[in-house]
């Protein structure tokens, strides 16, 4: 069988799918002919990135939703299963960090960054997951970071929702196993976006970087794409409770 080809078909939803790696992703699966819906809070940016998923599939679709309301993400998994027929795969992607030294933290500050990186991710998987034990079977993957294993600074409260979400890949691992669910997770190092472009404008921070990671280089989106394709498919079927570190070595270290 040629690798890949069993993610033809597969429906999947794809968070924080309008840019950066969110997008990334959700193109590489739409190429492989799943039937995708991609999730964000622009509108305009679902709009362009949906026109390129169909491009590839047709029946790919678009939900704006805000990861950090409850109610709008269980609107927005029954809609995708409703519009798919179903659901296969979901990828939690949406995050957002906001760097600033620990002692300059506010209390919004934490919240955003908790409830969209965390507490969104746990309430998708949970809505997915309603879906997913009926029919026992499905896969639920996690876009973390390296930071969920080192400390860096800034970043004391991305660093606090990451590793939270490593440890919520694992317990819904174990207690989903029965049902044939796979949970898996992916932690990148910092990749080459948009999203991460003004922050390199640091000269200093940008080298600072480089010299963590023992490639000498940024990660590219399809880096991480690769390690999400691999766990979505059924080359993966015996892995569960895993992070897989897209960081270049910085954590061998």
């Amino acid at each position: 069988m040629e690798y890949l080809s069993d993610l033809q078909g597969k429906r999947i939803i794809v968070t924080g799918g309008s840019k950066g790696i969110g997008r990334e992703i959700a193109l590489a699966f739409a190429k492989l002919g799943s039937i995708v819906v991609i999730t964000g809070r622009n509108e305009s940016d679902l709009s362009d990135t949906t026109r390129e998923l169909k491009q590839h599939n047709p029946v790919c679709s678009s939900i704006k939703a805000d990861m950090q309301n409850v109610s709008q993400i269980y609107s927005m998994v029954d809609e995708a299963v409703e519009h798919m027929g179903g659901l296969d795969i979901i990828i939690n992607n949406a995050g957002i960090n906001i760097p600033k030294p620990a002692i300059d933290v506010t209390e919004d500050d934490w919240d955003a960054i908790i409830d969209t990186n965390l507490k969104g991710t746990f309430f998708c998987s949970q809505r997915a997951g309603k879906y997913l034990i009926l029919q026992k079977q499905g896969k639920v993957i996690n876009i973390v970071s390296q930071m969920a294993f080192v400390g860096y600074i800034k970043r004391s409260a991305y660093c606090s929702s990451k590793g939270g979400a490593v440890q919520l890949t694992k317990a819904l691992a174990v207690e989903w196993a029965p049902y044939n669910i796979k949970v898996n997770a992916v932690a990148p190092t910092f990749i080459e976006t948009e999203f991460t472009s003004e922050m390199f404008k640091d000269k200093e921070f940008y080298q600072d970087v480089l010299n963590r990671i023992p490639l000498g280089k940024l990660a590219k989106p399809s880096d991480v794409t690769g390690a999400v394709l691999f766990l979505a498919s059924d080359m993966a079927n015996f892995i569960t409770g895993e992070t897989i570190k897209v960081d270049g070595g910085w954590t061998a270290i």
